[in-house]
């Protein structure tokens, strides 16, 4: 179906004071904020048909975040915070999606939303001094026009479904299904051969409910990966009533650290303790389970002598658990030092390749060919018949959805032509030369690094401090000036630079997922908290570093 969209140049626009894109976490909070602290006209575009974001279309088996619900959640409203209570330690897609509904209730937002609505181009037009933005329906027929003043996206770091170009993919007698864009209605395994592509963390989340009622699934994997036990349990009454007693101090803590979330790092070297005291500690992270285990030690991401000692343990409790040898050693023989990947924690993902109805295919020794009419070939000439293939291949992180906007700013730039060697950002904020356009969680900000809904909660509220600021002193336009970007671009790759980041190589947060995507770490590494001191220093000396004219 051809995604073009007829000529409206002379359309009538709906004209409001800030269009918002996606309504997830950040879309529905950033309307909240623009429309019932500031007073301002606002829409929300949101191409699904519910609120939701990555939670909406990520209904794959399995799906579970991966920070501790109680950390999950918006704190900015007190009512809100206190109003819900999870039921697991890390929840179920499902559970999440009703968090988010009822915020969407709680604060009246759907009726400034518009669902089934996808933005096909965003112009800024320098005469008016305002964004003009254009829309497809569900169908892909012309959808609304918009004009507005600001333009904030909200899509997401992880909404774009990176499906890889395998030749034959579309003589594929079998079902096919990415993670990302996975049917509503579930998908039925049961007695057929599976055929999953992708161990990241996703893939890790999958394959333990899929193996539970497909014939037989085969593991195609490429890239090893750390895992930890998320040791996820219902919430015992004594911990639901200790968050209720604090959650103030849950709050504090989870703004102060580097990583958003509700723990804090040891204050302790990986080299302060003998070898046997040091097991130990590892053995307790690892009886407790979760993301908790990256904060054991604080120059675990520093250090790559701490990090081995790290991964020696994670890559030994692998073997431990995987009965077969060479199924062990192919999933203990990781290339990358521990956490410098986006590290996964699981329900049993390598007892899995126990199960006699389990095998792991190595396809980085021996790729995939193509795939075939029953199945797919790998360049050995080794065939798998499929009847179903299951894409855990990730996303085109953090550029990829703002990207397929079709954003043009400036001088008729493009913010494809903008970012042709990467992506260039203040502050992860904005970018030169588009006037008026705020990116939440944008390539240069902590984002994927950190407990998203902190991240978020920081940029709503940043960017709605901006917009009443240039309101209140008459500024009709702000945007970076190029040489803050420049300035902010180098910041980004010294501060991973002073980590063990970018050592992994094939890492989605320096786009080596994506081919032809240019190499560049893309978060900021530097920590939340560091981050929010920046951007608060930044709005206190008058927006520094923006360009602003009335």
């Amino acid at each position: 179906m051809s995604t073009a969209v007829p000529d409206r140049a002379e359309s009538p626009a709906t004209v409001v004071d800030a269009l918002i894109i996606g309504a997830g976490f950040s879309g529905m909070y950033q309307l909240h904020c623009l429309r019932d602290r500031l007073g301002m006209s606002a829409r929300v575009l949101e191409q699904g048909d519910g609120v939701g974001g990555t939670w909406y279309w990520n209904r794959y088996p399995g799906a579970r975040c991966d920070s501790e619900s109680h950390s999950y959640c918006l704190t900015f409203d007190k009512d809100l915070y206190e109003s819900w209570e999870w039921s697991e330690r890390y929840p179920e897609q499902p559970e999440i999606l009703r968090y988010m509904n009822h915020v969407a209730d709680r604060f009246d937002l759907r009726r400034d939303i518009r669902f089934g609505t996808r933005v096909t181009a965003a112009r800024w037009d320098a005469r008016a001094d305002r964004w003009t933005v254009e829309t497809a329906d569900a169908e892909g027929g012309a959808g609304e026009r918009f004009a507005a003043t600001w333009l904030i996206t909200a899509v997401g770091c992880l909404s774009s479904a990176n499906v890889p170009k395998l030749p034959g993919l579309e003589s594929f007698a079998g079902d096919w299904y990415h993670t990302g864009q996975w049917p509503h209605d579930g998908v039925d395994f049961s007695g057929k051969r599976v055929g999953q592509i992708g161990t990241g963390s996703t893939g890790i989340q999958a394959v333990p409910v899929i193996a539970e009622t497909a014939g037989h699934l085969t593991v195609f994997q490429r890239t090893a990966n750390y895992s930890i036990p998320a040791r996820n349990a219902p919430l015992t009454p004594e911990f639901k009533r200790y968050i209720r007693e604090n959650r103030p101090a849950i709050r504090e803590l989870m703004q102060s650290t580097p990583n958003g979330h509700a723990f804090a790092i040891a204050d302790r070297s990986a080299h302060d303790m003998t070898p046997d005291e040091r097991e130990a500690v590892y053995a307790a992270a690892w009886e407790k389970g979760g993301l908790q285990f990256r904060a054991t030690f604080r120059d675990l991401l520093v250090d790559k002598a701490a990090n081995d000692t790290a991964a020696d343990f994670l890559k030994r409790k692998i073997r431990e658990t995987v009965k077969d040898p060479e199924t062990a050693r192919l999933l203990s023989d990781i290339d990358h030092p521990f956490a410098t990947k986006r590290p996964p924690i699981d329900s049993h993902y390598f007892e899995a390749f126990n199960r006699p109805n389990v095998s792991l295919v190595d396809v980085r020794s021996d790729p995939i060919e193509r795939i075939t009419p029953t199945g797919l070939t790998l360049r050995s000439g080794a065939e798998h018949a499929l009847d179903v293939i299951v894409f855990a291949t990730g996303f085109d992180a953090m550029t990829g959805p703002l990207l397929n906007i079709g954003i043009t700013g400036r001088d008729g730039l493009t913010l494809k032509e903008a970012w042709r060697e990467g992506p260039k950002t203040y502050l992860g904020l904005g970018v030169a030369g588009f006037p008026n356009l705020f990116t939440v969680t944008g390539p240069g900000s902590p984002s994927v690094l950190c407990n998203m809904p902190v991240a978020i909660e920081q940029h709503v509220e940043w960017i709605t401090d901006c917009i009443a600021a240039m309101r209140e002193k008459g500024v009709s336009r702000i945007e970076p000036a190029a040489e803050a970007a420049e300035g902010w671009v180098a910041h980004v790759n010294a501060a991973a630079d002073a980590t063990l980041l970018p050592m992994a190589g094939h890492s989605w947060y320096l786009g080596a997922n994506i081919p032809g995507k240019p190499r560049v770490f893309m978060p900021y590494a530097g920590g939340m908290a560091h981050y929010r001191r920046i951007c608060d220093d930044v709005a206190a000396k008058g927006y520094e570093g923006f360009v602003k004219s009335a």
